[in-house]
């Protein structure tokens, strides 16, 4: 493919997963002879399991620790990964490229009161005007600070506030297609001259018991003891197995990159979005349709990301048309290993690709008994992303000729 100047390019990878922080601790991983062990948190929300958060110095990337107090880990983790990617890029201190720097976050429910919530639920239970009781406690119990400092927005001024990125602002709702669409707009505004650089991702924690009742509420979580990601056939809960992970990139057009010298991951060629009804093959006929210059890439330099959830019956489904789509081209689940974040799972999946291809790493499997083994170094990846309610995703990243 013939180089252009708004080509758009990753030059900075700030990831956090259960496996550490940073770049070179998800190098490890994707180059391992084998897959490490997902790390786990087993006992303290069972029976769920969950891929708990890292050991973590917050002050690395969030110096004050007024501005870390007036955050939950959510809004740390993001500002942290954050962090991590402008480091990466080589833009952390460069005030003038911050400052006009655009800035794309996915982004979910702030974190909630559970000591309220808990005293909610425990005293209804003794009552019988609910409503008139739930008014009370809404009066009394709950902290406007809180809620304020919560919203979802927030996550956005807090990495505006510590890391200084000011330029245009924008979050996205709306779980796993959060994600995809705040990548799908960076993509379109640096290719349209609308942006030279932009910091975009998310961030999800998944040791919370308002999500997990949240995921629970449709019977979608997996019950007792982790299994692989595509070994999840619905027996034991619903499948999913969530994950804490923050994700962030930085995307530059390639002239604005080059300009500044600046070390080039991959390139993003494609990247699609779209949501819709399900049923009777529609899923995969949408899927078929997204991302065309997917289908010119050789399985014998490919290889496919695949961001699906765990959620049992969609899983097969993601993973039977990506198997007829790409023939044999090498897949590897990564919600299996990191576990699913929601928001974060596509800017993640983009991480671990980009970092691949630089890398030339090549990937253990992350299911042995379902997940063939690579061939050799990728010189393209495939990135999919399929919600567990709603929502779906493609993108292709191609090694920087």
């Amino acid at each position: 493919m013939v180089k252009q100047p708004n080509d758009v390019v990753i030059t900075g990878v700030g990831i956090v997963t259960c496996h550490g922080t940073g770049k070179d601790a998800h190098l490890a991983l994707l180059s391992a002879k084998t897959a490490p062990e997902p790390v786990l948190e087993t006992e303290k929300f069972a029976p769920y399991v969950v891929h708990k958060l890292p050991e973590i110095d917050w002050s690395q990337q969030i110096a004050k620790r007024g501005d870390q107090r007036q955050m939950e880990n959510w809004q740390r983790l993001g500002v942290f990964a954050a962090g991590l990617a402008l480091d990466d890029a080589g833009m952390k201190d460069d005030a003038d490229a911050c400052g006009t720097m655009d800035l794309i976050v996915a982004a979910g429910g702030g974190e909630r009161d559970i000591a309220v919530d808990s005293l909610i639920v425990d005293e209804a239970l003794k009552r019988n005007d609910r409503e008139k009781f739930l008014i009370e406690k809404l009066k009394t119990e709950l902290r406007p600070t809180l809620f304020l400092a919560q919203l979802s927005n927030l996550l956005a001024g807090n990495i505006s506030i510590v890391h200084k990125v000011t330029g245009s602002s924008r979050t996205f709702m709306g779980e796993e297609a959060a994600g995809i669409s705040a990548i799908a707009t960076a993509f379109a505004r640096i290719k349209a001259g609308q942006s030279t650089h932009t910091l975009v991702g998310g961030a999800f924690v998944s040791e919370r018991p308002d999500i997990l009742l949240l995921v629970e509420g449709i019977r979608a979580h997996q019950t007792g003891p982790w299994q692989p990601l595509w070994s999840r056939d619905g027996s034991s809960g619903g499948g999913m197995i969530l994950g804490t992970v923050g994700a962030f990139l930085v995307l530059e057009s390639r002239e604005h990159a080059e300009a500044r010298g600046a070390h080039i991951y991959a390139v993003l060629d494609a990247v699609e979005g779209d949501r819709g009804k399900r049923e009777d093959g529609k899923l995969e006929a949408r899927l078929g349709g997204m991302v065309p210059e997917a289908a010119a890439l050789s399985a014998a330099d490919t290889i496919i990301f695949s961001g699906a959830s765990g959620l049992a019956d969609l899983t097969q489904r993601e993973k039977a048309h990506l198997t007829e789509r790409f023939d044999g081209m090498p897949v590897r689940g990564y919600a299996g290993s990191i576990g699913h974040s929601v928001e974060a799972q596509f800017p993640a999946g983009l991480a671990l690709a980009a970092l691949t291809i630089d890398a030339g790493a090549t990937v253990p499997a992350f299911d042995a008994a379902n997940e063939a083994a690579q061939a050799g170094p990728a010189k393209h990846a495939i990135i999919s992303t399929v919600g567990y309610v709603r929502g779906e995703g493609l993108a292709v990243l191609s090694a920087n000729a």
